[in-house]
């Protein structure tokens, strides 16, 4: 049946679901005291670090972040759409999903439209390519098979300006929301020109590969000419939708292919993606035509605990492994590889799997170079560490980059070989070049304070407003207990908007687990920022310690921003004077107890 799912059934849904028993019936779990745990389904470990939290209604694993709801877990561990995860839950719990009648005009979800129709487009590229002999035999020279066009939905966009235009662009609306998922281009127009503007389809004579979330729904599509043309790849444009930064070609089709992966091969090309799969390989992903970013490794992380790059073995093919090296190093801990695979002159992955199997290639990945060993190779090639010139150099050059690296037995383990190369022991090393966190440390102690970076008033309010937040996470129904939020309203402080939407919204509709907020955000930017507060632990026992502490925190807050609009107002005062409201509001706040500065 079609039609959107209520939101108030997916609360009851949530309430009423046992996670640990639904998650316990996939995954072998043992009680450690209010909490369950077991060796995490979702990457490879043998001391468990997955836990199940019953009374938030939340998973985690501290190995590799994976966390969720009991949603959240089928749709991860089983491979479920949202749609579909709901209608498992609901007939374990002997209910019947309710669908609210579609809506149609302005009252649309314009977020379900938009999705909407890049499947329709994608829909129409996939007829398009059943019909079209030169594309069909584009793909059967490249060695892939009908199954394998089909299994990553691959399509033809016409040699024409406005194919798409006229199957899906009729009306003003329809080519709006066109333009608005990146399909069309408006046209230029020429000085004093009127009228309605113009368009045309953005992929022309290209072979389409749609790029989809984890959900399965196209967010937008890369294009391929088949003959000679530029650019020779096309990718949709940023949309509300589609981030380059963010979403990594082949992902569904590698969590669609394995429950559980142990190892992501990251590769430049969409057809490197489709021929890996094909050989077996199913673990391939490509960036969106620009290099790996912090955000592309964070979400592998949470997969799994391996991550191989495969580059040509070309100059362009080590300039672009470095710059994902350089990407790499914020996300560098221990229990994470990074490995580095330099492929033969005149090879990519398409080619060279197709050429040698799957076996031969996996082998070769086994001899990927590791971060650190390829980190030193590639510095020390830029200089003579045989002479002490060249060494002082290498020193000067691993700085910036062991800085960047979190601190940790990783950092603390490659410094040691930067080091070596130096031929310094570690204390001398780190003073030399001006990292004190690089210094040795003697097992079993603390940093002394002074180490320590200050906790400044800012740093201070800032925390404030994270620990209301984090609170209101692990004890939603503390949000009827929050002060009046409008004093805290004008705060230009991170975090802020979140924090009044929270409440608000939790006090408009109230929910009792953890579990439930965030099914609510499930689609909203802020989802992931909650989840990470949802994994730490509160250490606040009870919800009543809880609404004492965001009582607490708003107050403060609350004083900061009437310190904020009392300088401001005398700032103003002095200046330029002030109305008569603002007058009566200055000596309003003037009355009430002077805070310190933020």
């Amino acid at each position: 049946m079609s039609g959107r799912i209520p939101q108030h059934f997916i609360d009851e849904l949530i309430a009423r679901a046992d996670i640990v028993e639904l998650i316990g019936s996939r995954v072998p779990l043992k009680k450690q005291g209010k909490e369950f745990k077991a060796c995490c389904p979702f990457h490879g470990e043998k001391t468990p670090s997955f836990t199940v939290v019953p009374d938030k209604q939340f998973y985690h694993c501290f190995g590799c972040g994976a966390h969720g709801t009991a949603l959240g877990f089928l749709m991860e561990h089983d491979h479920l759409s949202f749609p579909e995860a709901v209608e498992e839950l609901a007939s374990r719990l002997g209910l019947e999903v309710p669908r609210e009648a579609q809506q149609q005009g302005p009252r649309a979800s314009a977020t379900d439209a938009l999705f909407n129709v890049l499947n329709q487009a994608r829909e129409f590229y996939s007829r398009e390519l059943a019909s079209s002999a030169r594309a069909i035999e584009y793909f059967k020279k490249r060695g892939l098979t009908g199954e394998t066009a089909a299994r990553f939905a691959l399509g033809y966009a016409p040699d024409a300006w406005d194919a798409l235009l006229q199957h899906m662009g009729r009306s003003e609306a329809e080519r709006a929301r066109l333009l608005q998922v990146g399909l069309i281009i408006e046209r230029e127009r020429k000085a004093g020109q009127d009228g309605p503007p113009g368009y045309y389809d953005r992929f022309r004579d290209r072979v389409m590969f749609p790029i989809r979330d984890a959900r399965g729904r196209t967010l937008g599509f890369g294009g391929r000419v088949l003959d000679k043309g530029e650019p020779k790849y096309l990718n949709s444009p940023e949309t509300e939708l589609f981030h380059k930064g963010r979403e990594l070609y082949g992902l569904y089709e590698a969590r669609q292919a394995s429950r559980t992966l142990t190892r992501i091969l990251v590769v430049e090309g969409y057809m490197d993606v489709v021929r890996l799969h094909q050989a077996g390989v199913t673990y391939a992903v490509a960036t969106l035509g620009t290099a790996t970013t912090p955000e592309h490794l964070a979400r592998i992380f949470r997969i799994c605990s391996e991550v191989v790059f495969c580059f040509d073995g070309d100059r362009a093919g080590r300039a672009a492994a470095w710059r994902a090296l350089e990407n790499a190093l914020s996300q560098v801990r221990e229990g994470r590889q990074i490995r580095f695979l330099f492929l033969p002159e005149g090879h990519d992955p398409d080619s060279l799997v197709g050429e040698e199997g799957k076996d031969k290639f996996e082998e070769r990945l086994e001899r990927a170079l590791p971060l650190s060993e390829y980190f030193l190779k590639h510095l020390s090639s830029q200089v003579d560490v045989e002479t002490v010139d060249g060494r002082a150099r290498f020193g000067q050059l691993a700085k910036p980059y062991l800085e960047r690296i979190p601190p940790g037995l990783y950092r603390e383990l490659l410094a040691d070989e930067v080091a070596n190369v130096v031929r310094m022991d570690r204390d001398r090393f780190a003073k030399t070049i001006g990292v004190d966190e690089l210094k040795a440390r003697e097992p079993l102690k603390e940093r002394p304070a002074q180490h320590g970076r200050p906790r400044t008033a800012a740093t201070s309010r800032r925390n404030l407003v994270r620990q209301a937040i984090h609170l209101l996470v692990h004890y939603p129904e503390i949000a009827d207990e929050a002060p009046d939020v409008e004093g805290i309203a004008g705060l230009d402080r991170p975090g802020i908007p979140l924090l009044l939407e929270l409440i608000h919204s939790l006090q408009e509709r109230p929910c009792a687990t953890t579990g439930a907020l965030l099914e609510r955000w499930r689609d909203r930017p802020d989802v992931e920022h909650l989840s990470k507060l949802a994994a730490l632990e509160c250490l606040v026992p009870d919800a009543a310690g809880a609404a004492k502490e965001l009582v607490g925190a708003i107050k403060q807050l609350a004083e900061e921003g009437a310190f904020v609009r009392r300088e401001h107002l005398l700032s103003k005062h002095a200046r330029e004077g002030l109305n008569e409201a603002e007058k009566l509001e200055l000596q309003a706040l003037l009355r009430k107890p002077a805070t310190e500065s933020p």
